[in-house]
């Protein structure tokens, strides 16, 4: 792998987008290293395709800037045009020639080029073996399957060495088992080639395990970016938490806190002992974060902070885990859960979920 640069290749400086009198983009503002497979992630309509857009050339900011190495390619005043930018794109649909083996496909952009005959065979080669398709480049697209086109496509993108690779919901059109596989593919891919890599996607799993930045966007704003560990384990707003990990958000009101760091949160009839928010005033109105996996549920008694009986409400098969719903004085708490004890609705049973799991924001 190429060592990574912890110089920015690519920025978005106070960038703005609007279509008609809808904003798509506000105050949009972001750095990517060189390296870096940094990934946009929010649900339909947040912003992250126009942004992807914006950087690839196919749209101009309103306001703001988007910079590469510095330079300017996008402003209400500059554009520099998407042929001239070298970057590549892949999208959801593929977008393989039919009528071209996988050779000719991934050679295309290097022919457009003008390269000698010599170098596109060594190049095509090189990205082919990369890509595993060295054994596939006499074969048309049609003979292949769904996986084996989005690496034709991934080969195509990266065999004349673009700054930048754009990935527009690429797995988006792939069952379940080949998106797991192509996930897979990519990361190697990455951090082979060591291109600076662009993700969009709606899919946190995708986001998750692929990048090494994430970008949560809601509504045309960037919410928060961080390793996808800190965007799990320390989401900074209810949208983050609620989107990226499926909490539980529960409001509530500060009862105490104490000098040794933690707060008393009550919620319903429930008195939770919490990790403190940054402004944990007795009195005040705040929210509370629990993961559903941080949640222990066990058929007795336990002992100990934020130990209660609760009745299950509600159970959902998930194959390796259970999703169960569970009522605690008032509060319906949704849980994660293995396969190893099997809850009926009507159980009751101790719910605990420890203090360090309990996030106020």
């Amino acid at each position: 792998m190429n060592a990574s640069s912890e110089s920015d290749i690519l920025e978005l400086a106070n960038v703005n987008k609007r279509f008609g009198t809808t904003p798509a983009l506000v105050d949009c503002n972001l750095k990517v290293r060189s390296g870096e497979f940094i990934t946009l992630l929010g649900p339909s309509g947040c912003g992250k395709t126009t942004t992807l857009r914006l950087i690839a050339g196919f749209l101009r900011p309103d306001s703001g800037e988007v910079r590469i190495d510095g330079a300017i390619l996008s402003s209400a005043a500059l554009h520099v045009p998407p042929e001239s930018r070298n970057m590549g794109m892949v999208f959801q649909s593929f977008a393989v020639w039919p009528h071209m083996t996988v050779f000719d496909n991934v050679a295309l952009p290097l022919r457009i080029r003008g390269l000698a005959r010599d170098e596109i065979e060594r190049r095509c080669g090189d990205i082919l073996r990369l890509c595993r398709l060295e054994a596939m480049k006499s074969r048309d697209p049609h003979q292949l399957s769904g996986g084996q086109l989005q690496r034709v496509a991934l080969a195509r993108a990266l065999v004349y060495r673009p700054r930048l690779l754009l990935l527009d919901e690429p797995l988006s059109n792939l069952d379940a088992a080949l998106r797991e596989e192509m996930r897979r593919e990519l990361h190697t891919i990455h951090k082979a080639a060591g291109t600076t890599f662009v993700l969009v996607t709606h899919d946190q799993v995708e986001a998750m395990s692929l990048s090494d930045r994430v970008v949560v966007m809601n509504q045309g704003r960037i919410e928060q970016i961080g390793t996808p560990r800190e965007i799990y384990r320390h989401p900074r707003t209810e949208f983050v938490a609620q989107f990226v990990g499926a909490a539980n958000l529960l409001k509530g009101e500060i009862l105490a806190s104490s000098t040794e760091g933690s707060c008393h949160f009550r919620v319903g009839g429930m008195t939770l002992v919490a990790r403190p928010a940054r402004n944990c005033v007795a009195g005040s109105a705040c929210t509370a974060i629990v993961h559903p996996e941080a949640i222990a549920i066990a058929p007795n008694k336990q002992l100990g902070d934020n130990s209660f009986q609760g009745m299950v409400r509600e159970v959902f098969f998930l194959g390796r885990n259970q999703e169960i719903v569970v009522e605690v004085q008032g509060v319906r708490l949704r849980a994660m859960e293995s396969q190893g004890q099997v809850y009926e609705p009507g159980d009751t049973v101790q719910v605990t979920i420890p203090p360090g799991r309990v996030m106020l924001v």
